[in-house]
């Protein structure tokens, strides 16, 4: 998924940790190998080799579940989320490499391979057919989410009830430390990962992902591009923005995330309406102007935290 994990847990004695945290990260990179578009021989790049050809794959449980997942979070945001953009995103890719725009040759060939709509699946036979030719699906908005609601389970498979996983900045939390009520989890908006934080959440038992690009992105021709690409027009966002999802799931949260930086503010707020559970903090900034709106669910923050 070419992102660091880290885990953190709370066991009776180290064995029982290390037992725990070697199944985790066991579980990781087996989903790693089912879920990676960087490696030609993982199970979704040979699926998408498949692309066009009329056949239907059977696929392992992982990969259907995790399609499956994504083609309704698609609907639900109204196509900003969406793992065929896959053609997109290697044209972006390219783009911040070079520092040019793509052209519109291969933006147009890119885009008659785009559309969730365009994945068939079969939930009787376990099997997808990739209807257009060229397709690629690209996980990286949903696939470190999953991997840790999954390393979450083996943990709690293994005894442990105090863990946090931290998959590249997308948080998934159980139960707090010995002692403790929550976690403290700090916010940096459009800042880099390692910013210091503006607000801080003390929550528990849920995931916590911020999509943004304070530091994956491109200016060209003046114009600042993010990595994050809408899949209807296949442009790198303009709009600097961070967004921080508040969700019961790490999958949910790691890809609302993703969809709600799409759809932007107005928009994003409105579909998350109609999600149980799920909330956003969405801070914005253009032509130096920053903005801040909030789901009214989303839990309350501290600007502060008072040191002992």
């Amino acid at each position: 998924m070419g992102v660091p994990f880290r885990l953190v847990v709370y066991a009776t004695d180290q064995r029982a940790a290390n037992k725990a945290l070697d199944a985790a990260f066991k579980r990781i990179s087996d989903l790693n190998d089912i879920y990676s578009d960087y490696d030609p021989n993982s199970e979704l790049s040979r699926l998408s080799r498949s692309s066009g050809t009329g056949e239907k794959v059977s696929i392992s449980h992982e990969l259907f579940d995790i399609l499956r997942i994504s083609e309704r979070i698609s609907r639900q945001s109204q196509g900003a989320f969406d793992v065929t953009v896959g053609p997109y995103v290697r044209l972006w890719r390219r783009a911040r490499r070079q520092k040019q725009l793509p052209d519109t040759e291969r933006m147009a060939e890119a885009k008659a391979a785009v559309g969730y709509q365009y994945i068939r699946m079969d939930a009787k036979q376990q099997s997808v057919e990739l209807l257009r030719e060229n397709m690629r699906l690209d996980l990286g908005g949903i696939a470190k989410g999953y991997a840790a609601d999954e390393a979450m389970r083996v943990l709690r498979e293994h005894g442990i009830e105090s863990a946090l996983i931290d998959a590249s900045g997308d948080l998934l939390l159980s139960d707090p430390p010995p002692g403790e009520s929550s976690w403290t989890i700090g916010i940096a908006a459009l800042k880099s990962p390692e910013g210091e934080p503006t607000e801080y959440l003390k929550v528990a038992n849920l995931a916590v992902a911020t999509s943004g690009d304070a530091y994956r992105y491109v200016e060209i021709d003046g114009t600042r591009y993010s990595h994050i690409v809408d899949p209807q027009t296949g442009k790198g966002l303009t709009t600097q923005s961070s967004v921080t999802v508040v969700a019961p799931t790490a999958t949910l949260a790691d890809a609302w995330a993703s969809a709600v930086s799409v759809l932007g503010p107005g928009r994003g707020l409105r579909v998350l309406a109609a999600r149980d559970k799920i909330s956003a903090l969405i801070t914005t900034r253009q032509e130096n102007q920053t903005r801040t709106v909030r789901s009214c669910d989303f839990p309350k923050t501290v600007k502060t935290i008072q040191q002992p």
